[in-house]
């Protein structure tokens, strides 16, 4: 962790800064997730190569003979995600895989608040949250980054204190309007079980390179903004 006064940096930005395919796909992922800037999104990728690179362990230990720690830190791993709404009930360490980043930006506070309709937008979340508009319970909420949980979605809602949280607010009429007349689909939703999508032993391979190749990156629990 080293010295408190000397916190170094919890994630990891791309090797080459100059890949147009990849800053056009980052380009995309920033417009549709109202995100700030690319750095957003080297976290929410360096959050993601951790738990793959845990998956990977642990599939590779068990492989080798599972005991009962083994059980128990694949069991931590996929409650933890599923807690965090990435994975649906019965997932195995094959769906850690098969997550993307995008699971991970669906899952943030900025995006949960759009998905329930508590915004006309997901740039319009954000603001809301950073000026302290949004709370989960009476707990006031102002980092967008922050990964919320399944429990908290029921708790999340506009912050009592907040004058938006008068209906008659034109504001609030405003974002009502456009929210009874806009589809939210499915984005918020966990990953979807598929046994047909399940990685192939030479995907699996190539899972495993790439983590070995990647310099490892310790997980940002909700600090980013």
């Amino acid at each position: 962790m080293g010295h408190p006064k000397f916190s170094r940096r919890l994630w990891q930005g791309p090797k080459h800064p100059w890949q147009s395919e990849r800053i056009d796909e980052e380009r995309t992922l920033i417009f549709t997730y109202g995100l700030r800037n690319h750095r957003e999104i080297w976290k929410a990728r360096s959050k993601l190569r951790r738990w793959r690179s845990n998956a990977m362990k642990l599939i590779a230990t068990a492989d080798s003979g599972e005991d009962d720690h083994v059980s128990r830190e694949k069991a931590d791993l996929i409650s933890s995600l599923h807690r965090r709404g990435l994975l649906p009930e019965g997932a195995t360490l094959d769906d850690v895989l098969r997550l993307n980043v995008e699971h991970v930006l669906s899952r943030r506070l900025q995006s949960q608040v759009y998905y329930k309709g508590l915004a006309a937008s997901p740039k319009q979340a954000r603001q809301l949250l950073i000026h302290g508009h949004i709370s989960i319970g009476n707990q006031v909420m102002t980092v967008p980054g922050y990964i919320i949980t399944r429990d908290e979605e029921a708790a999340l809602q506009y912050n009592q204190s907040s004058d938006i949280a008068n209906e008659q607010h034109p504001l609030r009429q405003e974002i009502e309007s456009i929210r009874s007349t806009a589809d939210y689909g499915e984005e918020g939703s966990s990953l979807e079980l598929n046994n047909s999508e399940a990685p192939s032993p030479e995907e699996v391979a190539q899972l495993a390179e790439a983590v070995a190749a990647a310099p490892s990156a310790d997980d940002v629990s909700g600090g980013e903004s």
